[in-house]
Formats: structure tokens, C-alpha cells, sequence
């Protein structure tokens, strides 16, 4: 299975990193090996965040059908963001430290340090800012309860990339 995911990894940094080199040949630009590395990073952890997009879709709206079919009527959808939210965050911690945010041999990080660093930044966007966009686009836009989600995902993505590259997961003694 691990070199299933390794090949994966490969593919997915192979394409990127032809996009890019495209990219700057067209623009006529210099593309450095520090960009490049921090591009296919930030590739990584966007392929790490469609991933946890669908397994937290799925895991909110299950949760949430689930607590209206029970009864739990008013505000099931905030209830059932914070399950999805928890269960998310530990999807997102294995992933990004496995494949996006490694530590290098000689380098030092603590996971239980990195795992609560993980929780607070993900509390951020992942329940302060996801429940009130929430409430925003469903009570106030009446957007559907099956798309707000979704579009909170797309404005979390470049905030959380930033909070867990350089804090969160940052190795110690930098």
C-alpha cells in the first residue's frame, strides 16, 4: 500500500511541477528550486485537503441527517460541522504530517506539540470562521446546507496551508 501512495505522490508532484515549469517558461520568469519546492508543497497540501474535504463532507452531512432524523431539527448542521470538524483535523494531522510538513533525519518535531497546534489553527477556520460563514450563507443567503460546506472549504484552504506550514508544524528550534 505504501508504494501504491508513494507512486501517487510521485504522479501528483510530476504533473504539478510540469504545470509550473510551463508556467514560468511562459511568463518568462526564473523559477528557483526554493519555489518550486514550496509550490509542490503547497500541492500536497491541497491534494491532503480534497481528501479531508470529502471525508468531512461526508462524515457532516451522515452526522447531520442522522441528528434531524433523530429529532435534533434546530441547528443539526452545527452540531454535525463540529463532529465532522474533530474527525477532520485527525485526517488532515496524518496526512500532512506524513506526506506534506515531513521531518527530514536529523530534524526534530514534537507530534504531541504539532497535534494541538493542528487542533487550535484548524479551530480557527475549521469551527470559528467555518460556523459563522456557515450561518452566513445558510440563515442569511439561504444557500443550500449541501454547498455552504463546500465553499467554506475554498476560502480555509490558503488560511490553513500558511498556519500549518509556519506554525503548526514547524520544526523545533525554528
Amino acid at each position: 500500500m505504501s508504494k501504491i501512495i508513494d507512486g501517487f505522490w510521485w504522479l501528483v508532484e510530476l504533473i504539478a511541477g510540469w504545470c509550473l515549469k510551463i508556467l514560468f517558461k511562459l511568463i518568462r520568469k526564473e523559477l528557483t528550486p526554493e519555489i518550486e519546492k514550496n509550490f509542490l508543497q503547497f500541492v500536497r497540501f491541497g491534494v491532503v485537503g480534497v481528501s479531508n474535504t470529502i471525508v468531512s463532507y461526508v462524515i457532516l452531512t451522515v452526522s447531520r441527517l442522522a441528528l434531524e432524523s433523530a429529532g435534533f431539527i434546530n441547528y443539526a448542521y452545527i452540531v454535525a460541522n463540529c463532529i465532522a470538524f474533530v474527525l477532520g483535523v485527525a485526517w488532515s494531522f496524518f496526512w500532512n504530517d506524513r506526506y506534506v510538513f515531513t521531518v527530514k533525519e536529523g530534524e526534530q518535531r514534537s507530534m504531541l506539540k504539532a497535534l494541538v497546534k493542528t487542533y487550535i489553527s484548524y479551530s480557527f477556520t475549521g469551527l470559528f470562521l467555518s460556523n459563522i460563514l456557515l450561518l452566513l450563507w445558510i440563515e442569511v443567503f439561504h444557500m443550500s446546507k449541501f454547498v455552504a460546506p463546500l465553499v467554506n472549504s475554498l476560502i480555509g484552504l490558503p488560511i490553513n496551508f500558511l498556519i500549518n506550514k509556519f506554525w503548526s508544524f514547524r520544526k523545533e528550534g525554528r
